[in-house]
Formats: C-alpha cells, structure tokens, sequence
C-alpha cells in the first residue's frame, strides 16, 4: 500500500473525528453567526494538525472566508473548500451505519476540507516535500453561488499555477470532475392590475395569466443539445380567489455549457417584455458563474491524477455535470482546475446525504500525491 494510504488507514478514526467535530456544527449559508462559530472549528482543526493560524477574510453579511498557507515553494498551488451547507440548523444530525456516515453537509463538503487537511499533515508527517506554497481557501457562501467569496477565489487565483476543488466526485462512479455548466439565477416580477373577479373581470390585468405566458416561453429556451436547460423553479402571486392577481415572481435557474450560451440567455432575459397589453415587467439577478470548460491543460491536470490513482490501483474517470462550484471562476479565468476531489458517497443536497468510509483512504491519498506530484 501507498505510505500515503497506509498512513491516513492508520489515523482513519482520527479523520472521522475531525469530520463529526465539523459536521456537527450546522452552517446554512444564510446564519452568518453559525457559518463563523463552524468556521472558528475549521481554524481549531488546522492549528492542531498543522499549526497554522487562519488569515480571516471579514464579512458583514455571510459567514468570514478563511486563508491558510502552508509550505514554501516558487509555486503556488490553491486549495478550495467551502464549509456552508444547504442544511437549516438541526435539520440533520451526523450518524454512523457500517460504511456508511451521514450528516448535514458531510459529502457537499466538510469531508472533503477534512480530507485536504490530512493529506498535508500526512506529507509533513513522512517527511514527504511539497516543494511548493499550498492556499487552502475556505468560504462560507458557496451553496448560494459565492455572492462575497468570489472576489476572495478570484484575486487568490492569479497568482496560482493549478486549482485543486475538494467537492464530492461524480457520485456512482468516482470520477473527478473537468467540466461543469455554468449558472444563472433571474427573478421576473410581473405587474399587472387588481379587480373584483366578479363585478370587473374585464377591468383587470391578470400577473399569473402572464405568469404563465412567461413560464412558457422560459422553459421553451431548453435546448438539451446545447447542454441548455431553463427550470422556472419557483413562483408566488395572486392572493383572495375573487381578485384578479396583481402581481407574481418567477424564480429562474439558468445552465448553459458554454459562456457564448449564457450571454445569449441573458440578453434574452433582459430582453424580456409582456405579453399581455398593461403588464409591467422587472427582471433581477443575473450570472452567478461562468461555465467551466474543459481546456487542454486541464486534461493534463486530469491526466496527472489518473497516473497518480492508478499507483494507487484504481482506475479513474472524468466527467461533465451541470452543477456549478468555485472551480467555475478559476478555470474562467484560464487556470487549470480540477474538481472532485473531495469525499465519496451519495446523496449530495439530499436527506440521506452520506460518505463512504472505506473510500476515505484512498481518496485523500489521491488528493495529496496529486498535491506532490505538481
């Protein structure tokens, strides 16, 4: 076995516990103060693995960022983790069942900070050399598209040679990811005019009427052969059932597989106008992040970790999804990024949200012998 492996086998229950001690401390995207008090735990966990103190990256309205930088080297290698989960508090409690642990948060993607932290400590403790600065950065916004940390990735990222995202690989079969859509979220809110469905019908304007032209005309846009889809995910309107609605919200998501694509959505969304005479129209938001492409260095980056999982006698994969991370913005901006390399399991966003155990040695070993080999 690897002497990586063999290592992180050896502190497996250590792991666990630093999984649990994370899980355990809920951390929605929305709680400023629960973000910070489980980012206080991420700080507690580096400084007793690794020593290292945490540069705090101050928010008003999210949790704060967290920097750490680890080892010395011309080089600059980015690490990339976010602690926010899509869980409310209590919403969830950590269990074990066989090889099977779940928790709020613990595949999307506490395990997989855990999982980086160890893959360095296990280097430094075998007196295996870096050769290079590691920047692990670790934000508190990400299931909401990164509205504060994006700026944080983005100015770190210039200065960095590769970016390595510690999601979840592609769930059944383990592959690591080199290509994710790109999103955008709009809200259309429509306006039209109240009147007493009974007595003056024909006096109003009806926002749930044209609620539904828009929703129509929206979802038509999908075009699987593109790689587009437009998923009309929310709607609110309307009140008393003998009033004609004067005013709706849609809740628009928007992926597209190439940045061309989701420029073209966007002028249409901005664009957008009644089709009903008196309705007014607002539309709001826009994108959230970029695709990410896969690129040619990207592929060798891949191609460096598919060597390095097979000395470790697995076979690896890669693949395309069409959900968003933080990679989007790196690999945007002409960086090489490679995802999914983060815990395995199942359940992502789901009430059965879950890692494997028995993948855990592996899959850090994975993430620090592709930290050395670069």
């Amino acid at each position: 076995m690897d002497r990586i492996q063999a290592y992180i086998a050896e502190h497996l229950d250590g792991i666990i516990a630093d999984i649990k001690f994370l899980v355990e401390a809920d951390s929605p995207s929305s709680d400023k103060q629960l973000a910070d008090q489980c980012g206080k735990r991420v700080q507690e966990l580096y400084a007793k693995r690794l020593g290292c103190k945490a540069d705090v990256i101050e928010e008003e309205e999210y949790g704060n960022h967290l920097r750490f930088e680890y080892g010395n080297g011309e080089n600059k290698l980015l690490l990339l983790s976010h602690f926010d989960t899509v869980w409310d508090q209590g919403e969830l409690t950590f269990r074990e069942e066989g090889n099977r642990i779940y928790g709020p948060g613990i595949l999307d993607m506490k395990s997989g900070l855990v999982q980086a932290i160890w893959a360095l400590k296990a280097c430094r403790d075998l007196g295996i050399s870096l050769n290079k600065k590691i920047v692990h950065i670790c934000t508190s916004d990400e299931e909401i598209g990164s509205p504060s940390a994006r700026t944080v990735i983005k100015e770190e990222a210039k200065t960095a040679s590769f970016v390595l995202v510690t999601e979840p690989p592609v769930e059944e079969s383990g592959a690591l990811k080199t290509c994710r859509k790109g999103s955008a979220r709009y809200f259309v809110r429509i306006s039209g005019k109240a009147a007493h469905s009974g007595n003056h019908h024909d006096e109003g304007i009806s926002a749930i009427r044209e609620a539904a032209e828009q929703i129509l005309y929206l979802e038509s846009l999908t075009d699987y052969e593109t790689g587009t889809t437009i998923n009309v995910g929310a709607m609110e309107g309307g009140g008393a059932l003998n009033v004609v609605a004067d005013s709706a919200v849609l809740g628009v998501d928007v992926r597209t597989e190439t940045e061309e694509e989701q420029d073209r959505i966007a002028h249409l969304m901005e664009e957008l106008t009644p089709h009903a005479e008196g309705v007014k129209l607002e539309v709001e938001g826009g994108i959230m992040r970029p695709p990410m492409q896969r690129t040619a260095e990207t592929g060798e980056l891949f191609e460096r970790a598919r060597k390095v999982a097979a000395e470790l006698g697995i076979q690896i994969g890669e693949a395309s999804v069409g959900g968003g991370s933080d990679g989007n913005f790196t690999s945007s901006m002409g960086i090489p990024t490679l995802d999914g390399l983060g815990a395995a399991g199942s359940g992502m966003h789901a009430k059965d949200e879950h890692i494997l155990k028995d993948q855990i040695p592996f899959r850090t070993a994975l993430l620090g012998k592709l930290i050395v080999s670069l």
